[in-house]
C-alpha cells in the first residue's frame, strides 16, 4: 500500500509518502513541505498548495491519501487556513479517484507512539525509527505527514474489516426483517 500523508497548512503543508503493509517494515518514498508566502493573497496560496500536492500525486502515484482531520483550536484564523489546505488536498485526491482517509492528531500519535498525547519530538523520533531514517524529518510538518501515512497503513486493514462486518451485519439484518414481513 502506498500512502501520501498530508499535514495541512497554508504556510507549510507537510507531505510524505510511505509504502508498506501492516506488520512489515515500511519504506519512506519521499518527504517534504509545500510552502506558501504568508503575505500572498489567500487564493494564490491555495493554488500553490494545490500545485504542490498535484506534483506529489504525479510523482508518487499513491493508492490512498491520508489527511489530518482538522479540529477546533483557539485561533480561528489558523484553523480556517488549515481547513482550507485540507480541503485542497482532499479535492486533489478526489479528482483522481484516490480514496481519502481523515485521521485525528490523537489517532496518529497513538498509532505511531502508543500515546495519543505524544509531543512532536516523540512523533518525530518514532517516525525516524519506524522508517529507519538517519534523523527526524524537518520541519515537524514533514514528520507529521509521514506519521499520517504510517497511521493509515496500520489502521486501514482493521478499518476495512470493520466496515465489511458492519455491511454484512446490515445486509443480514435487512434480509431477516424482509423475511419476517413476507
Amino acid at each position: 500500500m502506498r500512502v501520501l500523508g498530508v499535514d495541512p497548512g497554508l504556510t507549510r503543508c507537510g507531505v510524505g509518502v510511505v509504502e508498506g503493509v501492516a506488520g512489515r517494515p515500511l519504506t519512506m518514498l519521499g518527504v517534504g513541505v509545500v510552502r506558501t508566502p504568508a503575505d500572498a493573497e489567500l487564493g494564490q496560496r491555495l493554488v500553490a498548495v494545490e500545485q504542490g500536492i498535484e506534483q506529489w500525486l504525479d510523482e508518487h502515484r499513491p493508492e490512498y491519501v491520508a489527511v489530518e482531520r482538522v479540529f477546533s483550536q483557539h485561533n480561528v484564523r489558523t484553523v480556517m487556513g488549515t481547513a482550507q489546505a485540507s480541503a485542497v488536498a482532499m479535492l486533489c485526491a478526489a479528482r483522481r479517484g484516490i480514496p481519502v482517509a481523515l485521521h485525528t492528531p490523537s489517532e496518529v500519535k497513538a498509532a505511531v507512539t502508543g500515546s495519543g498525547r505524544a509531543d512532536k519530538a516523540q512523533v518525530g523520533a518514532m517516525v525516524t525509527r519506524l522508517l529507519r531514517l538517519g534523523a527526524p524529518p524537518k520541519p515537524a510538518d514533514a514528520a507529521d505527514a509521514l506519521a499520517l501515512a504510517i497511521c493509515h497503513i496500520w489502521r486501514a486493514p482493521a478499518q476495512n474489516r470493520l466496515q465489511q462486518a458492519v455491511a454484512l451485519h446490515t445486509a443480514t439484518a435487512q434480509h431477516t426483517s424482509k423475511g419476517r414481513t413476507a
